[in-house]
């Protein structure tokens, strides 16, 4: 028993090395490598060595090191990837959070909100609170293109919001290749957004 759980400790510390630092993981990394118990007593025993950090119940990570700072947070998107679990369901971000990585927010959101087609799930790190929102299929069309981040982040802001400043700062955020990106995708958009898509694929990015 005992040489097979070292063998699992093992060998869930080399994959964890292997992924180098910066994987943010859970216990379903490792379902390959032996029983839910044996892992789960191996990450506690390199958590407890300080090889590896729990952000949350059934949440790790290999942090990077910063030589100043010591021990850096992970990135709302690889915790959110972590979560969405081994069978690599899809995510967009949505609501707030989208409007804010598109900087037509400076608000940034202690709630991040993320569409699904894997299962709900919701997590607190730290200050941070993570939410995967199963959704529909169609809301999972666009899901990881410029054009599902910009459709989310203009439903979040809603019609009556959406400004010529908004417009402005969605304007300087894109690309030629956004742009088209948008066009090819415009069936997709609600006809108030899509109106926005045919605006801002008439202009050439900015120099």
């Amino acid at each position: 028993m005992g040489k097979h759980s070292d063998s699992t400790n093992s060998r869930i510390l080399r994959r964890i090395k292997y992924r180098k630092r910066g994987w943010v993981f859970t216990p379903d990394s490792f379902a390959d490598l032996g029983s839910r118990r044996a892992i789960d007593l191996a990450l506690m025993r390199h958590r407890e060595s300080g090889q590896i950090r729990q952000l949350a119940r059934g949440l790790y990570d290999y942090p990077k090191i910063d030589p100043k700072l010591g021990s850096l947070e992970p990135s709302t998107d690889d915790i959110a990837h972590a979560l969405a679990g081994r069978d690599a369901a899809r995510l967009q971000p949505s609501g707030a959070y989208a409007a804010n990585i598109l900087g037509l927010s400076t608000q940034v959101p202690m709630k991040m909100v993320y569409l699904t087609d894997g299962r709900t799930r919701t997590v607190q790190v730290g200050k941070r609170q993570i939410l995967l929102k199963r959704t529909t299929p169609r809301n999972m069309i666009t899901a990881g293109k410029i054009s599902g981040l910009v459709i989310q982040a203009l439903r979040h802001l809603g019609r009556k919001n959406v400004d010529s400043e908004i417009i402005r700062r969605l304007d300087h955020r894109l690309d030629d290749a956004a742009r088209k990106q948008l066009m090819k995708d415009i069936r997709y958009a609600p006809a108030w957004i899509a109106d926005i898509f045919r605006a801002l694929s008439n202009r050439k990015s900015p120099a």
